[in-house]
């Protein structure tokens, strides 16, 4: 069972080393001619694991169909971010945690003709991938950065939007994360991201694990925590919406089998349906 890392460049490595191995992953879900060998967004399409129940079916087919099939693959988001704010032409907008591009595509055709998305990353392969896919798709207000999301590269009162998929909940230092959200915001401002949230405690065992895994949910937060998190980062009008509930079996999908399985029958009773998939929303003030 892996164990929590040390420091967080050691947290850093092993999230590289996943999102690195997921790139080959997605070679394997396409046949030669580049087209996907299941049907879209069937079950899976959207994920680099198949059938995991926290990261498949998040997107449309309206949304999919002018977009390269391997933004969709490389996706190992939770949610759907861009469903879940209004987006303006002119607006600009930031994705922490960027991946194949899936979600700043997406956001720059809303904020297009004007308005540009920018994505920030630290992972060279999914770089690579998500500026072959802005090419492919033709989409030219978009700028992909390499960086971490504890200290973004742009400058303060540069965005309008920051979106993220799943990605603060594999930070460390998640407060960080939420005063740099709030730093790069605009005054009004609005943060608008899809993650994974805990409601109520963990057994003490579980919840060091579960910081080590560079998946889904490592790392999730407690509601209440993210909430007070957000509030001293500087935000108001913060609101969590939860969008999709897991039994023990999906967390165990999604690769968390070992730590379940030594959890005691007591553990397990209070732990199901303890993790969910949220929109969380809040407001940098005026």
């Amino acid at each position: 069972m892996p164990t929590r890392p040390t420091n967080d460049e050691q947290l850093r490595v092993l999230v590289q080393q996943r999102y690195t191995q997921s790139i080959a992953q997605i070679g394997e879900q396409q046949d030669g001619t580049g087209q996907n060998q299941g049907g879209c967004c069937g079950s899976g399409c959207c994920s680099t694991t198949g059938n995991d129940p926290i990261t498949s079916d998040l997107y449309s087919a309206t949304e999919l169909a002018n977009l390269p099939i391997t933004a969709a693959l490389a996706s190992r988001g939770c949610g759907n971010p861009t469903a879940l704010i209004d987006l303006h032409p002119g607006e600009k907008v930031l994705d922490l945690g960027s991946g194949g591009g899936i979600d700043v595509l997406l956001s720059a055709r809303r904020v297009a003709p004007t308005g540009f998305a920018y994505g920030l990353d630290m992972t060279n392969a999914m770089l690579e991938l998500a500026e072959r896919n802005r090419a492919e798709a033709g989409i030219e207000n978009v700028k992909f950065l390499k960086g971490i999301i504890e200290a973004i590269p742009l400058p303060e009162q540069s965005v309008d939007v920051v979106i993220s998929n799943c990605v603060i909940n594999l930070s460390a230092d998640k407060g960080q994360v939420l005063r740099e959200a709030h730093r790069v915001l605009t005054p009004g401002g609005r943060f608008a991201v899809s993650d994974i949230v805990i409601q109520g405690q963990l057994p003490e065992g579980i919840q060091k694990d579960m910081e080590a895994w560079a998946g889904c949910i490592a790392g999730a937060l407690e509601e209440q925590t993210y909430r007070r998190l957000l509030a001293e980062a500087g935000f108001t009008a913060i609101e969590i919406e939860v969008t999709r509930r897991y039994g023990l079996q999906e967390v165990a999908e999604s690769g968390a089998s070992a730590s379940i399985a030594a959890l005691s029958p007591e553990e397990r009773a209070q732990l199901d349906g303890k993790f969910v998939s949220a929109f969380i929303r809040a407001q940098k003030p005026a």
